[in-house]
């Protein structure tokens, strides 16, 4: 796999253990493969290892570039990382050897952590293209960007558009990100798929634009075909949101829209030990507020059962997380309990 020789700085695998103080407590190092630099992945990492050099006494944390959430799978289940960001829509596919794992499919998938991130991807139209609602853009001709390709995103929306029924009537811009705001300003575009991370922000490049559409974009209504495409695909999560994180006001069609939310979750194989997971979710709930220091989107998981929105029921959840879920008195017993190599 591309960027595979970059991975693995502590142990082969991700992952490494050795003994600690004279009363016998157990370190242990940990490597994540994020994503991309500057991603939110990479932002969620960062912020949970300042968080365990700052709160514990038995962790240390690393975060590695990779090429991406789906990479990530590749690079597990080759024996490069054992700890990694993923997206819930990845792990789906993978699970069913749909997408980029029909022809390419893993024989090993990490188990659950816990969510760190909810993307939630929305319509906004531009003034003076008439569209109101995604029934609109069922009569087809318009000029429609889903996000650019390559992203875990786009594949997500891409998905859901050709479920609904919107993918070929229309003409797709396929941009990267860093050059749709060029084409928001030139008016080359109808319809955007942008999205924002936990309530809190917009991505960046949603940010820009913002700024160069000069006002003319607004949220549209999501039709009951639209919804029923999102509750259809694998992976994407529906969530009616008010829009967040703009200059302007987008709210001149509706208040309220319409997400489908793409969960990225941590996870973990079995060669880390449920000490070492249970030491991750600790701090990620008892210390939020020292991660989201470092990170601004973090979520608040001080109440624990937060980490459990994005439980996947089909996928075993790792024994050190699911532990303390357990203490906490937020496990399901619905949920797969799953076993490391200790």
């Amino acid at each position: 796999m591309k960027g595979a020789a970059t991975l693995g700085v502590i142990g082969v695998a991700g992952y490494s253990g050795s003994a600690g103080a004279d009363d016998g407590t157990q370190n242990y190092q940990i490597v994540i493969g994020g994503t991309s630099s500057g991603s939110s992945t990479q932002q969620a990492g960062q912020a949970l290892a300042r968080a365990a050099q700052q709160h514990s006494d038995v962790l240390d944390i690393s975060v590695q570039v990779t090429d991406g959430w789906t990479a990530n799978l590749y690079e597990f289940d080759n024996g490069n990382l054992s700890s990694i960001g993923v997206d819930n829509n990845s792990l789906s596919k993978a699970m069913n050897e749909e997408g980029p794992f029909a022809d390419e499919p893993v024989e090993s998938l990490p188990m659950q952590g816990f969510v760190f991130t909810n993307l939630e991807i929305y319509w906004v139209a531009m003034e003076g293209s008439g569209i109101e609602s995604t029934a609109d853009l069922a009569d087809g001709g318009y000029t429609i960007y889903p996000i650019q390709p390559g992203f875990g995103t786009r594949l997500l929306t891409e998905e859901i558009i050709q479920e609904a029924g919107l993918w070929e009537p229309n003409e797709i811009l396929n941009l990267d990100t860093s050059d749709i705001a060029g084409a928001v300003e030139e008016g080359r575009v109808d319809a955007l798929c942008i999205y924002g991370a936990n309530g809190v922000n917009l991505s960046s490049w949603v940010q820009e634009v913002d700024v160069r559409s000069n006002g003319q974009l607004y949220a549209i209504e999501v039709d009951d075909s639209f919804r029923q495409a999102i509750e259809s695909v694998g992976g994407a999560r529906l969530a009616e949101i008010e829009p967040y994180g703009w200059e302007q006001d987008v709210t001149r069609v509706t208040d309220e829209t319409v997400s489908w939310v793409l969960s990225g979750q941590w996870a973990f194989g079995p060669d880390v030990p449920a000490e070492a997971t249970r030491e991750v979710a600790r701090l990620s709930s008892e210390h939020w507020e020292a991660i989201r220091e470092a990170d601004p989107t973090a979520l608040d998981h001080s109440g624990v059962e937060s980490m459990t929105e994005a439980v996947m029921p089909e996928l075993e959840i790792h024994p050190g997380v699911a532990n303390y879920w357990e203490d906490n008195g937020v496990w399901n017993d619905e949920w797969t309990r799953g076993e490391t190599n200790e």
